[in-house]
């Protein structure tokens, strides 16, 4: 479903195979059938192709770049793939049908209950065996605390527990009213995408399927328990109903990926020669539409005015390792910023790097441009 904006736009993600997040931007762009460079990054710091090429010490992924325009966290991530590419020009839509009426709820859906707290149930059945090895010390540090193995793994029946409230909270959105699709869309939005990749990779992660590529090769893949106990027909027969149909769907789709591995320099390099040929315009900053506009005088009396220096850095993990930048712009939503040179770069040229707000603190790093 090419058109003219797939064509002078490259759209690039890095991400790797085993993160859920990578996961959850791969279906929707395969949803939104938008053609895309996936470029294979480590499973840990550091990260040299993104630190060289856009100045970004941002720890997490994944990272998306629309051009030169550079797109942090899922939240965000989502909002600018619908607003760079809408169904008007052909693309399919995150918010098909009456879900656009549900848009603030989904949203909210994802950010508040799949991304977090079914986040935090998900990774709890982890096997043991990937926190004794290099990947539990490198999470350690984004975490701010060491990770006992042996105690995380007496946790997994309380985080199976925690799963099955999860589901016992989900169920009666299909089997109560009957519904296909969650918030009852003509086909999958990005509800169901927000739920449907957290438990795929509940699946997979606690039977140990995708550890060794988790944890770059530091433990075999096979070593856990699964599931079963309480993913089922017979005990959640909606769930689980939607969840093959979904899956169904999402594989039906044509794919739009064009697949670099990590270790393909030579496809790299390509990929970040195309990105240097991208046009950019310096005072031109796209930004998700928003309801009202930014707060200015807010702004102001936070320090956060254009030309401040700022940092960028998770509410939760991750928050000892902020992205230092100058503010382009602000709004409710979003925070853009030119990333502070690292070295000789940005290799690519000049980049500018987007924020979501949910879920992320922008501070000035010095106080002494705001106007009180």
């Amino acid at each position: 479903m090419a058109n003219r904006r797939s064509q002078k736009t490259l759209v690039a993600l890095f991400g790797y195979d085993s993160s859920p997040f990578t996961q959850k931007v791969r279906l929707a762009l395969k949803l939104k059938q938008i053609p895309y460079t996936f470029v294979i990054v480590p499973s840990m710091m550091p990260r040299p192709i993104l630190k060289d090429n856009f100045n970004l010490t941002y720890r997490k992924i994944p990272v998306l770049a629309i051009g030169r325009e550079i797109y942090i966290d899922t939240s965000l991530i989502l909002e600018a793939l619908e607003h760079s590419f809408p169904p008007s020009e052909g693309y399919g839509s995150l918010y098909p049908g009456p879900t656009t009426t549900y848009r603030p709820l989904i949203r909210g859906f994802a950010s508040y209950w799949t991304d977090r707290p079914l986040f935090r149930v998900t990774t709890g059945l982890i096997p043991a065996s990937v926190w004794r090895t290099h990947f539990g010390t490198d999470r350690a540090n984004l975490i701010g605390h060491k990770l006992d193995a042996e105690k995380l793994e007496r946790k997994v029946p309380q985080n199976l527990s925690g799963l099955d409230l999860q589901l016992s909270l989900l169920e009666p959105l299909f089997t109560a009213s009957g519904k296909k699709w969650i918030f009852d869309g003509e086909s999958p939005s990005a509800a169901d995408i927000a739920l449907w990749y957290q438990l795929d990779w509940a699946g997979k992660i606690s039977r140990g399927q995708g550890i060794e590529n988790l944890t770059g090769g530091g433990t075999a893949d096979g070593d856990g328990e699964g599931l079963g106990r309480v993913w089922g027909k017979e005990r959640y027969p909606g769930v689980v109903a939607w969840f093959e149909r979904a899956k169904e769907y999402f594989e039906k789709l044509p794919s739009t990926e064009t697949r670099i591995e990590k270790e393909d320099e030579g496809g790299i390099a390509g990929t970040m020669d195309r990105l240097k040929t991208v046009s950019i315009v310096e005072d031109e900053i796209p930004l998700i539409p928003t309801p009202a506009g930014p707060h200015s005088s807010l702004d102001r009396r936070n320090g956060l005015v254009a030309g401040a220096e700022v940092s960028v850095a998770p509410d939760d993990t991750g928050r000892d390792s902020p992205t230092i930048g100058t503010l382009l712009a602000i709004t409710p939503e979003e925070v853009v910023i030119r990333p502070k040179t690292i070295g000789d770069g940005p290799k690519v040229g000049p980049v500018k790097v987007h924020f979501p707000r949910v879920g992320f603190v922008v501070r000035p790093v010095t106080r002494g441009t705001a106007r009180l």
